[in-house]
């Protein structure tokens, strides 16, 4: 019998290069859910205690912040990046 384990992103987001990469490609994409699921996965990669220590948010909120389907306030959002040392910038297309 073959046993499959469940494929977790956040073990390979060790690095400030790698989630660059995630978070670009998922941006490409367009769609709020997925970068709201990407947010909360670098989140978890780093931790989400820690994050919301820095952020002064709970960690059970956080966990329903970056869920799909969630509605967070950008301030929100803005913070938890800040916390995880991600910049979004805008780049002429």
């Amino acid at each position: 019998m073959n046993n499959l384990t469940t494929f977790d992103i956040s073990q390979y987001l060790d690095s400030k290069e790698a989630i660059a990469e995630y978070l670009s490609q998922v941006l490409q994409d367009g769609n709020m859910d997925e970068l709201l699921e990407a947010i909360g996965n670098i989140a978890k990669a780093k931790g989400m205690a820690q994050i919301a220590s820095d952020t002064g948010l709970g960690r059970e909120s956080l966990y329903k912040t970056f869920q799909a389907g969630a509605k967070p306030r950008f301030e929100t959002v803005m913070k938890v990046l800040h916390s995880l040392g991600v910049n979004i910038k805008a780049t002429a297309a």
